[in-house]
């Protein structure tokens, strides 16, 4: 595959996103430096390959920021003066905040064009990073009145380079997105797998697949999150704020559920969680689509998961989601493999036929 990115791309900041960014442009044989505030790194990000280090002579076309967000803004304003040819981008998660302390500079802001992969993991690090971190991931390009097709182009060229879905936004329109998709599931993430810190050995020894889905995010790096809700609080306390009257409404209920309406305003909120369910994208960026559940129990032992995969795929079967628990106590696994329904019978009987046992 040619690459569409052009020049020499050099990066600052060889965290996670910095790395991923690297690893993915250097195997396009995109010549790619980087560089990073701790020696140490930036030596470890260019040993694992993500690029080399920046030299006098280089000539860089696109400089992409990719350090703290509370440091994002002074290091594009000082990317823009130290490559006064260079376009530049960056991939903080809140967009407002930056645009303005760039526009206040004295830098040529009309090199900057904003925007922020929706790609991540919970742990950081160039160790953690990943070639195909972005492969069909949304990355968002921050678009104002001001802003020069030139440099958007160059950012959405990176962005599909690195196998992304380009989406244009405003910056505020950026902002308020995120508050509600990204920042506010990370506060209530983190609340909820608050309460499991205190709680008894004996009550997390029954923790399923629910509290480990719905606390997942909550093992995110405290100030990288403490940066971006501090940043971005007046677009997400609305959230929070709906959010909580709607868990007042819901604390009332339970305390009275035998009282009118009651049961009224539980149903209603769960119905609604079901509607909102439903409204988010399903593969491929379709209107999610309702699929057949069918549970199967493997041994935890090499190979089981391989097997059961090439079986599916000898019945012709496509396997559209899937899921997999480890049950307590025992060394098995539950594998959860979605279907359209007019397969499900199809797939039953395939795995019947070949000995593995279904659950449920």
């Amino acid at each position: 595959m040619n690459a569409r990115t052009k020049g020499q791309i050099h990066i600052i900041g060889a965290g996670l996103l910095g790395t991923s960014i690297g690893l993915a442009l250097s195997n396009l044989n995109v010549d790619v430096s980087l560089e990073d505030s701790s020696p140490a790194v930036q030596s470890l990000a260019i040993d694992f390959a993500a690029g080399r280090q920046l030299s006098p002579e280089d000539n860089v076309s696109l400089v992409v920021v990719c350090v703290p967000p509370d440091v994002t803004a002074t290091t594009i304003i000082s990317a823009l003066n130290r490559f006064p040819e260079a376009i530049v981008t960056d991939v903080a998660s809140v967009k407002v905040a930056v645009l303005e302390a760039v526009n206040a500079s004295s830098a040529d802001s009309l090199r900057y064009v904003g925007s922020h992969p929706m790609a991540g993991r919970e742990k950081g690090g160039a160790l953690s990073g990943r070639p195909d971190l972005f492969v069909g991931r949304p990355w968002v390009i921050t678009v104002e009145e001001s802003t020069q097709e030139k440099a958007v182009n160059a950012v959405e060229m990176l962005a599909l380079d690195l196998g992304a879905t380009t989406m244009r936004l405003s910056a505020a329109d950026h902002d308020r997105a995120v508050a509600l998709i990204s920042h506010a599931p990370q506060v209530v993430s983190s609340l909820l797998a608050s309460r499991l810190v205190d709680a008894d050995d004996f009550d997390l020894a029954l923790a399923g697949q629910g509290v480990r889905d719905t606390t997942r995010i909550a093992a995110s790096d405290p100030n990288l999150w403490l940066q971006i809700l501090s940043m971005n609080s007046h677009q997400l306390l609305p959230v929070l704020k709906d959010f909580q009257k709607e868990l007042d409404d819901m604390v009332t209920a339970l305390g009275n559920v035998s009282g009118s309406g009651s049961l009224a305003t539980l149903g209603n909120s769960l119905e609604r969680g079901n509607l909102g369910i439903a409204r988010l994208p399903g593969k491929h960026g379709t209107r999610n689509t309702s699929y057949a559940q069918v549970v199967v129990m493997i041994d935890d032992k090499p190979g089981e998961l391989a097997r059961l995969f090439n079986e599916v795929g000898a019945a012709q079967v496509n396997i559209e989601d899937l899921k997999l628990d480890h049950a307590s106590g025992a060394q098995v696994g539950l594998v959860e493999i979605s279907v359209l329904p007019a397969s499900e019978e199809k797939l039953l009987a395939t795995l019947r036929t070949n000995g593995w046992k279904l659950a449920g």
